[in-house]
């Protein structure tokens, strides 16, 4: 089968199409062939191997310390089934699914092999499969830490780095709960972020929104520069600091913080799983989650599109279509 392999981390260029061999599915696994992926910022952070601060030795163990472990990335896939293992029988070959790979990687190939009691669920119905996997790999990250808050309507919830997968599925996420919703986001994407839901606009290029006055309940950070010690001020009493982008400094502080300004700090990953996928699933069916779309390549263009990824100027989602339905 086709995939896009990288042997060496680095730039873009490392990035190439092979064939590799086809997997076969395990007793308890599915096998996909895979429709679309997408690549995303953990692409980017895996294929360059651009740890946060503090974490390189604990990511080293899962992509590698010289070598990448898995020459495959990709996080998520949607896509049909089209042979499961003796022991499955939550799926059947035909389903068209989506799935949340993880750290395991994998989906910018043809074929993928997943467990049926991994991240996986039948695909929005309503959705073709770009579209159904432009609403995975954000949309189930936002909906995992957004659940370590209390959202509400009426709650006040900003979102930093509002464009991007994570942040765009979180604006829509919490407009759905009833949240009024401020967007941190960049004057050109004032249009985007208001459309998905977000009551107010604050340009990061021209106002610190931590210097502003104002409060909020819950404050998410997907980009990584609002940390605790910066947000304090503009957490209202018993707020919630969510920090989706977490150096290893931050996920130890989180605690103590918690403890010391009854302010809630939250870091750390997110536990990937098939009831959270179809909860997901749901969502973008019924229309309370829509996907973005930035750009769309060919597996073919795989390096062109971690090129565009590592310009960190994406909006939403940069599909990877693998295979051509056009």
């Amino acid at each position: 089968m086709r995939a896009a392999v990288y042997h060496r981390f680095g730039g873009p260029e490392e990035v190439q199409i092979e064939r590799i061999a086809k997997p076969k599915p395990r007793a308890n696994e599915v096998l996909v062939r895979v429709h679309a992926s997408t690549v995303s910022a953990a692409d980017h952070r895996t294929r360059a191997r651009d740890i946060p601060a503090g974490l390189s030795l604990l990511a080293g163990l899962s992509i590698g310390f010289f070598r990448p472990l898995r020459r495959v990335l990709g996080m998520d896939v949607a896509g049909t089934i089209e042979s499961v293992g003796s022991n499955v029988t939550a799926f059947t070959s035909g389903d068209e699914v989506i799935a949340m790979l993880g750290a395991a990687f994998g989906g910018h190939a043809e074929y993928v092999c997943v467990a049926q009691d991994a991240a996986i669920a039948i695909k929005p119905h309503s959705l073709d499969f770009e579209h159904s996997v432009a609403v995975v790999f954000g949309g189930i990250t936002a909906h995992e830490f957004l659940k370590r808050a209390i959202v509400v309507p009426g709650t006040r919830v900003l979102v930093n780095g509002a464009a991007g997968a994570v942040g765009s599925a979180a604006v829509q996420l919490a407009t759905h709960l009833g949240a009024r919703v401020t967007a941190v986001t960049s004057e050109a994407n004032r249009e985007l972020v208001t459309a998905l839901g977000a009551i107010d606009v604050i340009d990061y290029t021209s106002t610190d929104f931590a210097t502003t006055g104002a409060t909020y309940d819950v404050i998410i950070d997907c980009v990584g520069n609002a940390g605790f010690d910066r947000v304090e001020a503009s957490l209202a009493p018993s707020g919630s600091l969510l920090l989706v982008a977490a150096d290893l400094g931050a996920l130890v502080r989180a605690g103590r913080q918690t403890k010391a300004s009854g302010k809630h700090v939250n870091a750390g990953g997110v536990k990937y799983t098939g009831p959270a996928l179809s909860a997901l699933s749901r969502l973008a069916e019924s229309g309370a989650l829509r996907p973005v779309i930035d750009r769309t390549y060919a597996l073919a263009d795989a390096s062109t599109a971690h090129r565009y990824v590592d310009s960190g100027r994406k909006r939403g989602s940069v599909i990877l279509q693998i295979v051509n339905e056009k």
